[in-house]
């Protein structure tokens, strides 16, 4: 028997949160890796949406500290807001299952209930026999939207 009763983060694959934030326009998706990885992998691309990318880093670079402000670095992003889900993607979905329960804890002891989701493969996916990621899984390999800077 668990006695567990914190917040519980579900997980879709990156196309099946990709439809949903086709048909939720209040769905956000948060980006919690770092600004290298944003600028020298790429970020998922939600233009053709009429939807941002927020992005957070739930681990600060360059020296990899904790981001001990995450969550509230979140809520002043939504600006007040309390979507109907927020999505949570790191590269291959570890830090952002993390990221998702801080956020989904945080809004519970505010006594609000947000529907936090963890994007399983994340956007590179797993590693390959070569031990390269990009093209197994996760978003860029599902032929979803990104671009790169």
């Amino acid at each position: 028997m668990s006695t567990d009763i914190g917040p519980r983060v579900s997980e879709l694959l990156p196309t099946e949160t990709w439809d949903c934030l086709k048909t939720l326009s209040d769905a956000v998706l948060i980006d919690v890796r770092t600004k290298p990885e944003w600028d020298f992998v790429g970020k998922p691309d939600l233009s053709s949406l009429g939807q941002s990318l927020l992005c957070i880093e739930w681990i600060r670079y360059p020296d990899m500290s904790a981001n001990l402000r995450f969550a509230e670095d979140v809520k002043d992003a939504l600006d007040g807001a309390t979507p109907s889900k927020l999505f949570f993607i790191c590269r291959s979905g570890a830090r952002s299952l993390s990221a998702a329960n801080a956020v989904a804890e945080a809004f519970l002891s505010e006594g609000k209930s947000v529907d936090c989701i963890n994007v399983a493969e994340g956007f590179e996916g797993d590693v390959d026999p070569q031990k390269h990621r990009g093209g197994l899984n996760g978003w860029k390999a599902r032929g979803l939207p990104w671009e790169q800077s």
